[in-house]
């Protein structure tokens, strides 16, 4: 299966989060987007690992609809290994962030065909240098870096063969398959069941 992997997703000398996000990083190309409802959002939740041990958090339901937010958020979470964003929308498209520090960030998205529609996708896609019109971008499927959880026990190979059989799993079950291959699958469900019920209290 073939994956389209942007050059320089990731660069351990590009400049900070906060100077990046502070501004212009991203353009209005999503004004013409409507932000994902409440019961479009699957989950918002970040997965990371503090002193060894494993931790999952439900966010707001506003970071679904907001990537530098989301990027923001991450950078202040102090994970041994860096802090690790799942966004899951309408079980159609997963967006995953990964953020070690202030000059490390991982991107990928799952299906680059609701580039269109939700505006985090739009967002995570323009941070990744992706122009939805060029011809060397595939109209559908996913891009990204899919070497993000190498290190974490979920390898490239790994997230290929979870993608040729994405007919049978949507992107709930495919963040269930990433968190359980990093050892997160327990404080992952247990952050989603949060989120859900953050939803419900509202």
């Amino acid at each position: 299966m073939s994956i389209w992997d942007p050059e320089d997703v990731v660069k351990d000398d590009s400049p900070a989060l906060d100077d990046d996000l502070a501004g212009d990083e991203f353009d209005d190309d999503d004004d013409d987007l409507d932000d994902a409802d409440d019961d479009e959002i699957d989950f918002c939740v970040a997965l990371y690992r503090e002193d060894g041990i494993p931790v999952g958090v439900a966010l707001e339901p506003d970071l679904a609809n907001d990537f530098e937010g989301l990027l923001a958020y991450l950078q202040r979470i102090p994970g041994d290994a860096g802090a690790l964003g799942l966004v899951s929308l309408d079980s159609d498209v997963l967006v995953a962030v990964r953020v070690r520090g202030p000059r490390h960030v991982q991107v990928f998205i799952s299906d680059v065909y609701y580039v269109d529609t939700w505006p985090i996708v739009r967002d995570a896609a323009d941070f990744l240098g992706l122009d939805p019109e060029s011809a060397e971008v595939p109209d559908e499927g996913p891009v990204g870096d899919l070497g993000m959880f190498a290190d974490q026990g979920v390898s490239e190979m790994d997230l290929e063969a979870m993608f040729m059989d994405s007919d049978e799993l949507n992107s709930e079950d495919m963040a269930d398959k990433v968190a359980n291959g990093m050892r997160l699958g327990t404080v992952f469900r247990k952050a989603v069941d949060d989120f859900w019920d953050l939803d419900d209290d509202e």
